[in-house]
């Protein structure tokens, strides 16, 4: 209910002429006051196929790169829809285009990107060994940079075979997993399987900070990993991914655990501030 009246109280501003809403700025001791605007939001309140003016998909089963087990399909409700309010991400265990799993990659890119601000999403975590979930960022170059020159922003990751632990990370050229040098925390989340949580970046020139339920737990900071493309690729337009992947280099770490399927991630909104 206060996330329709949110959505309801924003579509009346709009509506009117009237500037959207703002919300304070975490604030850390000792610095002023400021406040953000919200320019970006999907709330998932139209039941159906995710809204094509603010998602595409990523299609395919080629492993991306992590030996991940789905087929990404393309607007395919059994993998991604709105329902009950919320979006849901679901992966599916099934025979498809070659592959033994479903899931769905949904993204803004083509559609919104940002250059700093906050990101945030409102959501619960599937469980299971051999679930990886995921809400990231890649830089808009990613067609000419390629990765990791691009930039990636993990605002949250969780696999299933350590549950209850959610991680945020950034891999840059310099700083990446497969250097083994990429810059990331882990925090403890006993209940993030069952529970919706708010896992959130706030992204300035000189740091990115990461925060559960606005509880900041890890800052990646310019002047320590260097203002180099190749170091911080983050001066930049970034956009969001979200997605369910199935095994891979490390949600299939400890295997997969074929009796649990389905597995969803539910996302109850997406905002984002600047």
């Amino acid at each position: 209910m206060l996330k329709l009246l949110f959505a309801t109280g924003v579509a009346a501003l709009i509506a009117c002429g009237a500037t959207e809403p703002t919300v304070p700025a975490v604030q850390s001791p000792g610095t002023a006051p400021t406040a953000r605007k919200l320019v970006w939001a999907d709330e998932f309140d139209k039941a159906g196929l995710p809204d094509t003016t603010k998602w595409a998909y990523e299609v395919g089963g080629n492993g991306w790169g992590n030996n991940e087990l789905q087929f990404y399909t393309n607007r395919r409700a059994d993998n991604a829809r709105s329902e009950g309010g919320k979006l849901i991400i679901e992966a599916k265990k099934e025979d498809y285009q070659g592959r033994n799993y479903t899931s769905a990659r949904l993204l803004t890119r083509g559609k919104a990107e940002w250059k700093y601000g906050r990101i945030e999403a409102l959501a619960k975590l599937p469980a299971g060994r051999g679930t990886w979930p995921a809400v990231w960022m890649l830089g808009k170059n990613i067609p000419t940079a390629g990765w990791p020159r691009c930039g990636e922003i993990d605002i949250m990751e969780h696999v299933g075979f350590d549950e209850g632990v959610v991680h945020g990370t950034v891999h840059t050229e310099a700083y990446n997993h497969g250097k083994k040098t990429q810059k990331g925390q882990q925090t403890p989340v006993p209940d993030a399987t069952q529970a919706f949580h708010l896992y959130a970046i706030e992204w300035t020139p000189d740091k990115i900070d990461f925060f559960i339920d606005d509880r900041k737990y890890y800052t990646v900071e310019k002047s320590v990993l260097g203002s180099t493309v190749a170091e911080w690729p983050f001066d930049q337009p970034f956009y969001l991914i979200l997605n369910v992947a199935v095994g891979g280099n490390w949600g299939g770490q400890k295997g997969v655990d074929e009796t649990i399927w389905p597995r969803r991630m539910e996302v109850d909104y997406v905002r984002v501030y600047q």
